[in-house]
């Protein structure tokens, strides 16, 4: 199939499946006579274990140390496993991140007048400047 078929296939735009390639992530596809990749089975294969990978949010460089995993049969669990761990921690740190801004920004809503005044606690958290007592 050629890579806009193998695009289709796998759920990767074809840019995707050129950068992939150009960065190593996966083998140079066999190539017709005029030319054109053609991709089997195989790599569209491939091309999906790497788009779920992604999905879940795996950096490049994790996603190779997986598809390495994936494809060494000999591999050990506890390799995939220690990764899959470390990047369920790096998520969780980014989800406690996220949680703390929308509370900030709860607060400063709930603060906010949104009345045809100029003065906006919103504005003022995000200047650095403390916030105006109230008869000021």
């Amino acid at each position: 199939m050629n890579i806009g078929e193998a695009a289709s296939a796998s759920g990767v735009s074809a840019k995707m499946i050129r950068y992939y390639e150009s960065i190593g992530l996966i083998r140079p596809p066999h190539r017709t006579d005029s030319n054109y990749r053609i991709y089997g089975q195989d790599e569209v294969h491939v091309l999906a274990f790497i788009r779920r990978a992604r999905d879940l949010g795996f950096s490049v460089d994790e996603t190779a140390t997986l598809l390495g995993l994936w494809q060494d049969k000999s591999r050990a669990s506890a390799e995939v496993k220690d990764i899959a761990v470390s990047h369920i921690a790096a998520l969780q740190g980014k989800i406690d991140a996220l949680q703390s801004m929308v509370r900030t920004l709860q607060h400063l809503t709930h603060c906010c007048g949104g009345d045809h005044r100029p003065d906006c606690p919103i504005l003022d958290d995000l200047a650095g400047t403390p916030p105006r007592s109230k008869g000021h």
